[in-house]
């Protein structure tokens, strides 16, 4: 479908700047505390009207939207939502984390730390979800580290950065996904150059800003333990879920594996979802029916998720028909004309890491459509680029109160926003040092 200006169109040529109206529609909505589907619904309103497309022409959009990128990754967030479910209904999320805990052997608080991290990464990697993760872990180590002193503040900051970081390092989630299909990298590349340097700074940081926290409130916040909290040591995993959870290990790593083996693409998480819901439904040997409720169930939670993606899309597409990203390009060209390589990176960092919170996938395409010019033309090798879209959408809930930040303190129990935000603030000076220092060093080693 060949789009065009449409004959009432308020904009008479392209590119222009003022194609850029939805996106600033949408960011105002946004800022005004309405939800990202009122302010995205607005957004693509004034660019129908901007760009002067007819119901018809705009129907076309949205019809296309649904094979886009974008929408392609909506429905792996709603079947990994399924899958989520399944894990959950199988008690294997709850076998993962037992066994980590168990492995650890909490007894001291950095164990204690060193669990909650662990447990948090590879749970919201698995899932692909920060707030359903951590929900999951929650109830069942917080009555462990409590035992040891942990303060809720201190929970509440490891969960959020482990949970943070399982979604940069799971193979299936829609950040790693959206950050491999924009940049064209494998996902060991995209690990090696970008995401594990990242990672272990973010990490380094909280623990250290963690530290400095637990000691100044160890004798002051304490658990209250409630009814919904799990005793770990009366736990019992039986045979059954432990052999679901075995085969699930094997099937994931064996599946990720070929993926990566064969450079599969986008689409083939779909599949991969699929297998290991089916290898979960045998293995436990779930009634077919009570299984597939289950699943819909699972996704149907991630509806609105999907519709997010979708109107992102027509959103996009709308704004590059104006030429708004184009126009933005050449004027951020102009401007820091001469800035070279690193000078992009760091506006490029600064910029999404005040951006869209709660909608990383999109403001990974969106950060990319804005500087992805720039970006070529100053030869900045993707391996590169793909720190400056990590920081664009993992910084932006560190910055200020979010509303996942706020979900996250709700799930560890902790009421101190003030030292919660300190321990985020730490983690994101660490991570802009680490930011401006790779933008000089990382394009010369990867020339």
């Amino acid at each position: 479908m060949e789009l065009e200006l449409g004959k009432y169109a308020l904009i008479s040529e392209s590119p222009t700047l003022l194609a850029l109206l939805p996106l600033l529609a949408y960011l105002i909505m946004v800022f005004r505390n309405k939800s990202n589907l009122a302010g995205l619904i607005v957004g693509v309103i004034v660019g129908a009207i901007l760009t002067g497309q007819s119901i018809a022409s705009l129907a076309g959009i949205f019809a296309e939207s649904l094979g886009s990128f974008l929408g392609i990754i909506g429905i792996i967030i709603m079947f990994g939502s399924g899958l989520g479910y399944l894990m959950n209904k199988t008690r294997v999320t709850h076998t993962l984390v037992y066994w980590i805990v168990k492995g650890i052997g909490v007894n001291t608080e950095k164990k204690a730390m060193l669990a909650v991290l662990i447990s948090s990464i590879v749970i919201c990697g698995l899932l692909g979800t920060l707030a359903g993760g951590n929900a999951i872990i929650a109830p069942v180590v917080i009555p462990l580290v409590a035992a040891v002193g942990l303060t809720p503040t201190t929970v509440t900051s490891l969960l959020r950065v482990g949970g943070e970081v399982g979604l940069m390092v799971g193979p299936l989630t829609g950040v790693t996904l959206a950050t491999m299909e924009v940049t064209g990298l494998s996902y060991g590349r995209l690990m090696i150059w970008a995401v594990i340097p990242f990672s272990l700074v973010w990490i380094l940081a909280t623990i250290f800003a963690s530290n400095r926290v637990q000691k100044k409130y160890r004798e002051i916040e304490k658990y209250e333990l409630t009814d919904d909290m799990v005793d770990i040591d009366k736990i019992e995993i039986n045979k059954n879920e432990k052999i679901t959870t075995i085969l699930f290990i094997i099937s994931f790593i064996l599946l990720v594996g070929y993926g990566v083996v064969t450079g599969q693409g986008t689409n083939y998480a779909i599949t991969v979802m699929l297998v290991l819901s089916a290898v979960l439904i045998i293995s436990s040997r779930m009634e077919i029916d009570s299984a597939i409720d289950t699943f819909v169930d699972g996704a149907s939670k991630m509806v609105n998720m999907f519709f997010i993606f979708i109107f992102f899309e027509v959103m996009f597409t709308l704004i590059n028909l104006g030429g708004g990203f184009e126009a933005l390009g050449n004027l951020l060209t102009n401007l820091i004309s001469g800035g070279g390589k690193a000078i992009v990176l760091i506006l490029a960092s600064l910029v999404g890491g005040f951006g869209i919170e709660a909608a990383a996938v999109a403001e990974i395409t969106l950060v990319h459509e804005m500087f992805i010019d720039l970006v070529k033309s100053v030869n900045l090798p993707m391996e590169i680029w793909a720190t400056a879209l990590l920081a664009a959408t993992r910084i932006t809930g560190s910055v200020y109160p979010t509303a996942n930040l706020a979900g996250q303190m709700g799930i560890a129990r902790s009421t101190n926003m003030k030292e919660v935000l300190k321990v985020c603030w730490i983690g994101a000076a660490a991570l802009w040092i680490w930011v401006i220092v790779w933008a000089f060093v990382g394009p010369l080693i990867a020339g």
